[in-house]
């Protein structure tokens, strides 16, 4: 019997903004197999779910029914979402498809699921009882005559309607992604606004009733999509706690919203508690994300209850999670056999279609294999849902490429030598046209790729075998000799850069400051240049004589006897002008342009804040410390915005 089967347990964490959201992602899947065919599965993966659930009316998934295990598939929907109100087990065949039509045309969608799969297990169940009667009666006369199920009208509108049904699902489900997607932004919005509220100047009490309606809003705000859910509310909880800490609210009022957050978690964690006495676990289960919800969107509770509440209601949950597992892996295991016994098939009718069979009696042996194997198949039950189709591809899959295999090797065993030997000898042309470039780079790339075409052809006829390879083979020596001899003379040039390399930083050590701090700044600029017009070094040098030289012009830049200021701005100067003259480098100027007045801007803006936040402390008790920490951040940020403001009037100089 399928089963549905829980993905993940809860796992529950506890941070500063009271809960992290939990992630799950739930997948049901009702699966048939027969001989012949592969019905299609619809997996809907759930968004705004706090915990892994099963089997709700928001589902969406395709019942596909095996005739032979009729029985064993109705028992799974009673089992995992109760019997449906009407008893379809009473109707015709042709009243099911009436009753389905009429479901499909006049209720809600995601209202039906139950019904529409009692439906078709119902309608399957009666076609083999059909199907059984005619095998019964057969044996009866004592003939052997094959039962041919003639095309049925009845199961053709079925099926339409079962693909209404799916249209309709999807169509509900996009709007109600769309929907989330709209919630979400709603939401960021209202966090936006919390963010603003420690900026307004009106009074406390004024800015705190603006809180509140915020956070109103917020709970009136339907599901938004679980990739975003954590992100949201770790944001969320994070200007709350801003806010709070940033207005001073009164403390009186604080600790009233905090104790009535603390009555309803407590509140909380005993309905939770309650919830173990529950008879049916998957309604205890279901019940408990309803409860996560809620305490989700509860703000924070006295520091002294804080860790007290959460590990209460975390250790309920636990519990929850722990039975609902229990209650699902007590189904896996046959399945979970089933699915081992089916991977051990695929395992063999994979090797014996990948085997490299060259003779007609070895095929007819082969083909008598595989019949064993699709036998055994047929004999095993269902694979847990979530697998069942994959395994049954994988089977299918290989089956076919062992026949596919067998009928191309008796029609186009020797058209396709003919065939291999015409590839090959294009890819001799096109290696004999490369042998002679000395597009290093390029034609390296171009004759590797020649050589992966060539081991993916297949054999030629054995004739042309060692003539087309001797061709091949000698067009590709040519080139890598022809590279190989290039490179060769290119070390001894890096060789020398590296000896000019080394001259150049023992005169840069024996180098003397004199003169103004900008002359000498100057020739600390051309030592720059000359190093840069040297070209590379060997490769197993390249870090070590980078190092020596970045210490030793740093120290000459450091001991340069100017204001950090002044210096500053020469470091930049020549920063940008080093930028002005490689390739590419007014895109990289307009870069640091970009990214000095984006610090210049937020710096103002911090500044600003500096400022007024200096009356707010003014109206403390003992803020003296506090207030001369905040003015001395304010005048090295002026300074900082000084020296930006001139960095930013350099570059637009040079451009002008």
């Amino acid at each position: 019997m399928e089963t549905i089967e829980p993905k993940d347990s809860v796992q529950v964490e506890q941070f500063d903004a009271e809960l992290l959201p939990v992630e799950t992602t739930t997948e049901t899947t009702v699966v048939a197999e027969n001989a012949t065919e592969l019905n299609e599965t619809v997996i809907e993966q759930h968004d705004e779910i706090v915990i892994p659930h099963h089997h709700t009316d928001s589902d969406d998934e395709e019942v596909n029914v095996d005739p032979s295990n009729i029985e064993e598939h109705a028992a799974e929907i009673h089992a995992e979402a109760g019997q449906s109100s009407e008893d379809y087990a009473q109707y015709s065949k042709a009243e099911l498809v009436q009753k389905l039509a009429d479901l499909v045309s006049g209720k809600p969608v995601e209202k039906i699921r139950q019904a529409v799969e009692s439906i078709k297990i119902n309608y399957y169940k009666k076609n083999k009882a059909e199907l059984d009667k005619l095998r019964k009666e057969a044996e009866d006369a004592g003939t052997e005559a094959t039962i041919t199920a003639e095309p049925d009208p009845l199961e053709n509108s079925l099926k339409e309607l079962l693909k209404k049904y799916r249209d309709l699902k999807i169509d509900f489900n996009q709007k109600q992604e769309a929907e989330k997607l709209s919630n979400l932004k709603v939401k960021y919005q209202i966090i936006d606004e919390i963010k603003e509220l420690v900026n307004r100047n009106e009074s406390i009490n004024e800015t705190f009733h603006q809180f509140r309606e915020l956070q109103n809003r917020w709970r009136s705000i339907g599901v938004v999509p679980q990739a975003n859910l954590k992100d949201l509310w770790e944001r969320y909880h994070h200007f709350v706690e801003i806010f709070y800490d940033f207005i001073k609210i009164n403390k009186d009022l604080r600790d009233l919203d905090l104790k009535k957050n603390l009555e309803i978690k407590i509140d909380i964690c005993e309905k939770s508690e309650h919830l173990l006495l529950e008879p049916s676990i998957v309604k205890a289960f279901n019940s408990l994300q309803k409860l996560h919800e809620l305490w989700r969107e509860t703000g924070p509770v006295p520091a002294e209850s804080k860790s007290e509440t959460w590990e209460r209601f975390k250790n309920i949950t636990g519990k929850i999670n722990k039975s609902h597992q229990d209650y699902f892996e007590n189904q896996k295991d046959e399945q979970n056999n089933n699915l081992q016994a089916k991977v051990a098939l695929c395992e063999r009718a994979e090797e014996l279609a990948s085997q490299d069979i060259s003779s007609p009696n070895d095929w007819e042996l082969g083909y008598q294999k595989m019949i064993e194997i699709q036998t055994a198949w047929r004999d095993i039950g269902f694979a847990p849902k979530k697998d069942n189709n994959r395994i049954y591809g994988r089977f299918r899959a290989a089956c076919d490429n062992f026949f596919l295999r067998k009928r191309e090797y008796f029609a186009q065993n020797k058209e396709e030598q003919v065939n291999n030997l015409q590839l090959k000898t294009e890819l001799c042309m096109q290696a004999e046209a490369l042998k002679d470039s000395s597009e290093w780079k390029a034609s390296s790339e171009d004759f590797i790729n020649l050589q992966k075409k060539w081991k993916e052809i297949g054999s030629v006829p054995r004739k042309h075998s060692d003539a087309i390879w001797k061709r091949f083979r000698s067009a590709c020596d040519q080139f890598f000799q022809n590279k190989s001899k290039h490179y060769s003379t290119i070390d001894s040039q890096y060789e020398n850069n590296l000896k000019l390399k080394i001259d150049l930083i023992t005169e840069i050590e024996a180098f003397e400051a004199k003169g103004s701090g900008e002359e000498n700044f100057e020739q600390l600029k051309d030592f720059q240049r000359r190093w840069s017009e040297i070209g590379f070094v060997p490769m197993k040098n390249k870090d070590e004589i980078q190092k020596k030289y970045r210490d030793v012009i740093n120290k000459h830049f450091d001991n340069l006897k100017i204001d950090e200021g002044k210096k500053n701005l020469l470091k930049f100067k020549n920063k940008i002008e080093n930028l002005s003259s490689k390739h590419q480098g007014g895109h990289k100027i307009d870069m640091e342009r970009d990214k000095n007045i984006n610090k210049l801007k937020q710096l103002e803006n911090d500044v600003i804040l500096w400022e007024n936040n200096i009356g707010f402390f003014a109206k403390s008790k003992n803020s003296e410390g506090m207030i001369a920490e905040v003015k001395r951040k304010i005048e090295q940020g002026k300074e900082e915005i000084k020296l930006l403001q001139d960095k930013v009037r350099m570059i637009d100089g040079m451009e002008g």
